[in-house]
């Protein structure tokens, strides 16, 4: 373990203030000085203010972190320009790491974050990667970065490791010192003092894995098995509606033996499901494999969102609704429940589909950020709902929408509500 004494000595920066970056940075500056680093000016300012728009950090914890004074070896200060992390040691990179349009990993923001900390590495400094990459990807693209912009040799002069992020988005109890963290390190020295360090802030425990490629092959397969058993009950979904009857009832009554895995069907988007999968098939191919059922449960679970409002459709077509300029709501628009991350939110897919058939679409959702929606997939967001819909189109599983009356929004007696969530009350919608 890290001795008490080297605290005082330790300088952590974390580079990328977002879901991941924040969360860590919290809870490392009760610890070491931490320095968080951001590009984005903007969210910068907000944070250093105590504002966090992701709502994952509460606005008296970080102000309290804030406050610290980082001369007494802890407390948070945020910067955006890179001069202010030069005397750090210890630099945790948590940017982004998207799929392009053609669904291929976009590695752009992790090779600018590496080029920006290999301008100011020193002998002894750590760099230690978060962000989500395909198995390899730290020593065969972040590596050659680093040597080539400091000229510093690794294990030598410095020494790098990955300790994969497990951040779940608007969970209040998984927060990130209460998840088990696996760590790992460039050389035998590296891995364990990366460990120490992350297992004074990690109440759950750690994990050293024996290689930097395993713990990046485990962090990518965390979320493809999600994918692929969210893909499966998404099938299953399709079966069930030919069979007349509910996959929520199927699952309930399979849940009642004890190895049985209760995943729920619905759309699947964010950050990591709809993304990770496929930086392992891109790293198999270019192997030489294709990987059959990650490619596949991927085309299933891009597809939902079509699936779904053509569902929707036919049931207001079947109600009586001449489809031309009907209005109808969708209500959710993020990712997941109680949470304003609206990255490749799959509901996207849904409205699309719905104005393919000159449907006027309202939206609404509590969480999101309406100028963020409007910059990102160019909709508005509605906040003061009618009482003329046509049809209610429930997507996010948000508290609000629980008891959320129906019979207020509608002229109709027998109006459409399709909850594909299965989290409204309302007696007469319709599920999966």
């Amino acid at each position: 373990m890290i001795k008490e004494e080297q605290n005082q000595s330790l300088a952590i920066c974390i580079v990328g203030l977002g879901y991941v970056g924040l969360p860590l940075a919290v809870e490392f500056s009760k610890h070491f000085k931490t320095t968080g680093f951001d590009i984005n000016k903007n969210r910068v300012n907000e944070i250093s203010l105590g504002k966090d728009r992701t709502n994952e950090i509460d606005e008296l914890t970080l102000k309290s972190c804030l406050s610290e004074n980082p001369e007494k070896g802890k407390g948070l200060k945020v910067v955006y320009d890179s001069e202010y992390i030069k005397e750090c040691n210890f630099y945790i990179i948590t940017v982004p790491t998207p799929v392009d349009k053609n669904m291929q990993p976009d590695l752009r923001p992790l090779i600018k974050a590496s080029e920006e900390i290999g301008k100011i590495l020193k002998p002894g400094d750590y760099v230690v990667y978060e962000s989500t990459v395909y198995p390899g990807a730290t020593e065969e693209i972040c590596l050659p970065i680093l040597e080539k912009y400091s000229s510093l040799e690794l294990n030598k002069d410095f020494f790098i490791g990955y300790s994969p992020e497990r951040i779940n988005p608007g969970d209040k109890l998984h927060t990130v010192s209460k998840i088990q963290k696996v760590t790992s390190g460039s050389n035998e020295h590296a891995s364990r003092h990366i460990d120490s360090i992350y297992a004074k802030v990690i109440t759950a425990g750690t994990f050293r894995a024996i290689s930097i490629k395993v713990a990046e092959a485990a962090k990518v397969i965390e979320n493809t098995q999600r994918d692929i058993n969210i893909a499966f009950v998404n099938e299953l979904s399709k079966i069930c509606q030919l069979l007349q009857i509910s996959v929520y009832d199927v699952l309930d009554a399979a849940a009642t033996k004890w190895n049985f895995l209760k995943f729920q069907p619905g759309l699947v988007g964010g950050h990591c499901i709809g993304v990770d999968p496929y930086y392992l098939a891109q790293k198999a191919q270019q192997l030489g494999y294709y990987p059959e059922i990650i490619l596949s449960g991927r085309r299933l679970n891009e597809g939902m969102g079509q699936h779904l409002a053509d569902t929707f459709i036919k049931a207001l077509i079947k109600n009586g609704v001449k489809l031309l300029n009907a209005k109808v709501l969708v209500l959710g628009i993020t990712f997941k429940e109680n949470c304003p991350d609206i990255r490749n939110s799959g509901v996207i897919n849904v409205i699309s589909r719905l104005k393919d058939f000159e449907l006027d679409v309202e939206i609404h959702d509590p969480f999101a950020d309406s100028k963020e929606v409007f910059d990102e997939y160019n909709l508005e967001l509605t906040e003061n709902l009618s009482n003329d819909y046509d049809g209610i189109f429930i997507a996010v599983a948000h508290r609000q929408f629980v008891d959320i009356d129906i019979l207020k929004l509608t002229n109709s007696k027998n109006p459409v509500v399709f909850d594909i969530k299965n989290v409204s009350t309302y007696p007469h919608r319709q599920t999966l």
